[in-house]
């Protein structure tokens, strides 16, 4: 009896989408973080009677076959990169990307990962780092005894510095964004950081607020793109889905134990 495969597939399926919904919800308050979503594609067919064969001698044809399914898989999870909302925090190194594009992280490997996350802090000798203080590239170092550090939606990083003659502001670097042909691509490494794969495809640097790329707004960071409502209704979805497929197999159990039973 197939049906029992079939559904046995239909609970796996619709527990991984549960896991992806419990994801995003878990993720309803981090920092930049994009939603999930699972995509499922159907299994093999099994052909009984194949779709357009000849049904006689007179060249008449099956007009529609006889098609059994064999259930469904888990496709893809993908990324649904939606703007969140901006969230004013006051914290002159916030920052966050109103529009498309990527910071970019100096890991300790050497390597470069992406990320929407732009809490970032000074370390001790100044420079601009994540929550993990991996430096932000590329590198700015904030001058010792700095009053004031703005940061404008070029990307630009402006620094009044306490001189002799009074407070002067000086140019203290600048920041670039990476966008990406296919963001979805990315594949998350944690701590909201993203690395390049081959089906991303290469970054295209430039600066903030040209065409193609988002601008920077500081004192501002990025909310979530999850949806509360939303998840708990595709959860709820996701629950009845399961049920069903559960009560699939306990209705084709019950009738092999009347077969079983025939005399």
């Amino acid at each position: 009896m197939r049906a029992l495969s079939i559904a046995s597939t239909g609970m796996l399926a619709q527990q991984t989408n549960v896991d992806v919904i419990a994801n995003n919800i878990a993720n309803l308050s981090t920092t930049a973080y994009k939603r999930q979503r699972a995509e499922f594609q159907d299994l093999l067919y099994q052909n009984q009677t194949r779709v357009g064969t000849s049904s006689s001698d007179a060249g008449t044809v099956v007009p529609t076959g006889i098609q059994i399914g064999l259930g469904v898989k888990t496709g893809s999870v993908y990324r649904v990169h939606e703007q969140g909302r901006m969230v004013e925090t006051g914290n002159q190194f916030d920052m966050a990307i109103n529009g498309q594009g990527f910071f970019q992280i100096t890991t300790p490997t050497g390597g470069t990962a992406y990320t929407r996350d732009g809490s970032f802090q000074v370390n001790a000798q100044g420079q601009l780092v994540n929550s993990n203080g991996y430096a932000v590239s590329p590198g700015i170092t904030v001058p010792q005894g700095a009053l004031d550090v703005t940061v404008n939606e070029s990307g630009e990083v402006l620094a009044t510095i306490d001189g002799a003659d009074g407070s002067e502001i000086q140019n203290i670097g600048q920041l670039d964004l990476a966008v990406f042909v296919n963001p979805a691509g990315l594949e998350a490494t944690g701590n909201n950081l993203l690395t390049e794969t081959e089906a991303s495809g290469t970054p295209i640097t430039g600066t903030p607020g040209a065409d193609g790329f988002g601008a920077i707004e500081q004192k501002f960071l990025e909310t979530s793109n999850v949806d509360s409502v939303t998840e708990i209704t595709q959860l709820i979805a996701a629950q009845r889905a399961y049920e069903m497929n559960s009560r699939i197999i306990s209705t084709s159990d019950e009738m092999l134990q009347a077969v079983s039973q025939l005399r």
